[in-house]
């Protein structure tokens, strides 16, 4: 398949490539600078996520595209994804996987709210989730075959391939969920319609 990867250089989105490149597809990513090994199957490209005609030179062709784009303190992720949105549409791509945080699924302890709202999480700090719901609520009123995979604590650490996955919500008890295995489900989602235009959860 030809993929696409915007945050191809973050820990999440380090290892989507790697999965990507193992299993022979034709990757292209767009960076801020060229960090990435050379690799056959791999096209770096750099430019800007927040500049429409990069994300649509890096999506051109493109059967899928990932993005592992973070908040960082910075309103990139909320003014990258409309451009992303837009030129999927504009070349007729349909699926895109992305990397959300567990702060915007469903609030188990406050009904009709997220958990950022409700009180679910311990974070004082909601601008990370404030910035991921207003993708998620971009990605909901869109035509897109969307899926936001939304891990909680996130240490660096292998994939297990043991975790827990639910539909809209955090499983319960969940506490946190390594980047080898965030990205490990992420990249399954390439191949499962299970969790087509949702929210999924994901912890141990």
């Amino acid at each position: 398949m030809n993929i696409t990867i915007f945050g191809a250089t973050g820990r999440v989105g380090q290892e989507i490539l790697k999965h990507a490149l193992v299993d022979g597809h034709q990757v292209k990513a767009l960076v801020r600078s060229l960090k990435l090994e050379d690799h056959d199957h791999l096209e770096v490209m750099t430019g800007d996520v927040r500049n429409q005609e990069d994300i649509e030179r890096a999506i051109q062709g493109a059967d899928l595209v990932f993005s592992a784009l973070g908040t960082d303190r910075t309103t990139t992720l909320s003014e990258a994804v409309p451009f992303i949105k837009e030129a999927m549409e504009k070349q007729g791509i349909k699926r895109l996987i992305t990397i959300g945080t567990a702060g915007i699924l469903n609030s188990r302890m406050t009904p009709g709210v997220l958990r950022y709202q409700g009180g679910d999480s311990n974070r004082k700090l909601t601008f990370a989730a404030e910035e991921h719901e207003k993708v998620y609520r971009l990605l909901k009123a869109s035509e897109l075959d969307w899926t936001i995979v939304c891990p909680t604590y996130l240490p660096d650490g292998e994939a297990s391939g043991s975790y827990r996955t639910e539909k809209d919500f955090l499983p319960e008890e969940g506490r946190e969920i390594t980047v080898g295995d965030t990205a490990d489900f992420a990249y399954k989602q390439m191949e499962s319609a299970e969790f087509s235009k949702s929210r999924v959860g994901i912890s141990y």
